[in-house]
C-alpha cells in the first residue's frame, strides 16, 4: 500500500503525496543543548528516524533536517548557574546529544543547522515581517502581530482566549495584543547578541526554526515533525511567521507529531524521581533495547515507559538475536525484498506495534525453516525488516556480550577459559565440575546454552 500519514493539519490519516517524487523534504525540531537528552528528547527522535529510513526505501533522494538550538534562556540559565561558558555547555551537550542517539542506533540528519549560524536569515525574515505589516517593533523588541494573520491558529484549533491563555508569554505593555509573540529581544551585555537594526538582541525561539527550514528546504517543504508539545505555541508561531513572510505559501503540506510519554502512568518528573535521561538508561540496557521500547506503541499515540517494558524489549532482542545466532552460517541474499506485510505495516502511518509483532513472525519463521533455502529466505526476510527498523543492526555475538558501562563483569577471554575447563570437565565425566562453573558463571551473569557442537554464552 502506499504511504499514509496522520496530518495534524487535517485531523486524518491522509495518502503521503510529496511535491517532488524525486525529492522528500522533511524538517523535525531538535534539541535546546543545555543537557543530557531526556527520555522525552528520545522519543521524536526515534520515531523520526523510523520515518527517515522509510522514506530513503521509498524515493530516491530524503533531505532530512534537524537544527540545533544553542542559544536560549535556559542555555544562559545553565551557564549562570554554574560558570561554566556557554559555548562549553553548548559544544559538550551537543557531543553527547549525538552520541546518545547514536546508541538509539539513530541515524544523523542530512543537515543539522545551528541556531547561531543563521541569525542573518532570521533578522531577514524579521525586517519582512515588519515590512508586510506583520511585525512591529516596540522599544529593543520585535513582536510579530498574531491579528494580522485572521487564520492564526488553525493547526492547534485554539480559540481566541485559549490562544491568549496557552501561549505562555508575559502580556508586557508594549503589546498591541496579548497573543502578539517576540521575534528578537534585546540582550544585555553579559548575553549572547547579535547587532540588529532594533538594537543588540538575540531571536525569538520560533523565528529560529522558520528561518533555518526556509534556509535548507526552501519556502514549503513535505513534512515538519515534532511532538506534541510542539503544536502549540511552536508550530503555530512557525506556521504565521512563514506564511506572513512568504507571501501566504505554506510551511509544510504534512504536520506529524509524536504523543506524549509518561514513566509508569505519571508524567516524568524530578520531583517525583522518575526523571531519566538516555544516558541513565544506556546504563542500564543497550541502546537498541531502548530504540524497541520506544516503538512498541504507535507514534501518535501516549507510551507508559517502564523498567518492566524495557525488560520486555530486550528480551524479545534476545529472542530475534537468538534465531540469528543459530542461524550464524546461513547465508542472506541481499537481493530480497522487504517482506510486504511488514511494509504494509509502516506504510498504514508508520504502525511500529504490527511491524514489530512481523518481524517476531520472521524470527519464528528462521527458527522453524528446515532446509537451506528456506532458512536463506527466511533469514535475509527477517533482516531486511529489521534493519528497516534501526534493529538486529550488530553481530549477534555483540548483542549478547554487552555489559554496562563500567560496571564489573568478567572479560570476555575469562568466560571463555571456563567455558573451556567445562568443556572439558564434561568430557572427563566430571560433570560435578562442569555443573560448578556453569553455576559460577550464572552468578557473574553469564548464561550458557549447550549445542551439539558447542556452547554459546550470553551476559544477562
Amino acid at each position: 500500500m502506499p504511504l499514509h500519514l496522520t496530518n495534524t493539519l487535517s485531523r486524518a490519516k491522509e495518502l503521503f503525496e510529496p511535491l517532488d517524487p524525486g525529492h522528500v523534504r522533511m524538517y523535525v525540531c531538535g534539541p535546546t543543548v543545555y543537557d543530557f537528552a531526556h527520555l522525552g528528547n528520545a522519543r521524536p527522535v526515534v520515531v523520526f528516524d523510523i520515518l527517515y529510513r522509510l522514506l530513503k526505501h521509498l524515493y530516491p533522494k530524503v533531505t532530512y533536517v534537524r537544527n540545533i538550538t544553542d542559544v536560549d534562556d535556559k542555555i544562559m540559565d545553565k551557564a549562570r548557574a554554574t560558570g561554566e561558558p556557554i559555548a562549553d555547555i553548548t559544544a559538550r551537550t551537543t557531543q553527547a546529544y549525538h552520541e546518545d542517539m547514536a546508541a538509539l542506533r539513530a541515524l544523523p540528519p542530512d543537515i543539522e543547522p545551528r541556531a547561531t549560524t543563521h541569525i542573518a536569515q532570521m533578522q531577514r525574515m524579521t525586517g519582512t515581517l515588519i515590512e508586510r505589516g506583520h511585525a512591529y517593533v516596540a522599544g529593543d523588541h520585535v513582536l510579530f502581530n498574531v491579528p494580522s494573520m485572521p487564520d492564526y491558529g488553525k493547526l492547534s484549533r485554539r480559540t481566541r482566549d485559549e490562544l491568549v491563555a496557552g501561549a505562555r508569554v508575559d502580556v508586557a505593555p508594549y503589546k498591541k495584543d496579548p497573543a502578539d509573540f517576540v521575534l528578537w529581544k534585546p540582550s544585555a551585555p553579559d548575553q549572547p547578541g547579535w547587532d540588529s537594526p532594533w538594537g543588540r538582541g538575540r531571536p525569538g525561539w520560533h523565528i529560529e526554526c522558520s528561518a533555518m527550514a526556509a534556509a535548507h528546504l526552501g519556502l514549503t517543504f513535505d513534512i515538519h515533525g515534532g511532538g506534541l508539545d510542539l503544536i502549540f505555541p511552536h508550530h503555530e508561531n512557525e506556521i504565521a511567521q512563514s506564511r506572513c513572510a512568504h507571501g501566504g505559501a505554506p510551511l509544510a503540506r504534512y504536520w506529524v507529531h509524536n504523543g506524549f510519554l509518561t514513566i509508569n502512568a505519571d508524567k516524568m518528573s524530578k520531583s517525583l524521581g522518575n526523571f531519566f535521561t538516555v544516558r541513565d538508561l544506556l546504563s542500564r540496557a543497550p541502546g537498541e533495547a531502548l530504540r524497541l521500547a520506544l516503538l512498541s506503541a504507535h507514534y501518535h499515540q501516549p507510551l507508559d515507559f517502564s523498567f518492566d517494558a524495557l525488560q520486555k524489549a530486550r528480551d524479545t532482542l534476545d529472542d530475534w538475536y537468538g534465531a540469528l545466532r543459530r542461524a550464524g552460517d546461513v547465508k542472506v541474499d541481499d537481493g530480497a525484498p522487504v517482506p510486504q506485510a511488514f511494509m504494509e505495516a509502516l506504510e498504514d502511518d508508520l504502525n511500529t506495534p504490527r511491524a514489530i509483532a512481523e518481524i517476531h513472525a520472521l524470527a519464528g519463521a528462521l527458527n522453524k525453516a528446515a532446509d537451506a533455502p528456506a532458512q536463506t529466505a527466511a533469514k535475509s526476510s527477517l533482516l531486511k525488516a529489521a534493519n528497516l527498523m534501526g534493529l538486529l543492526t550488530q553481530d549477534p555475538e555483540e548483542w549478547f556480550r554487552w555489559a554496562p558501562p563500567g560496571a564489573p563483569s568478567l572479560p570476555d577471554s575469562e568466560i571463555e577459559s571456563r567455558i573451556a575447563a567445562r568443556n572439558a570437565a564434561r568430557k572427563a565425566r566430571n560433570f560435578a565440575e562442569a555443573d560448578r562453573i556453569r553455576d559460577e558463571l550464572q552468578k557473574a551473569g553469564v548464561l550458557l546454552e549447550d549445542k551439539a557442537d558447542q556452547t554459546l554464552w550470553r551476559r544477562n
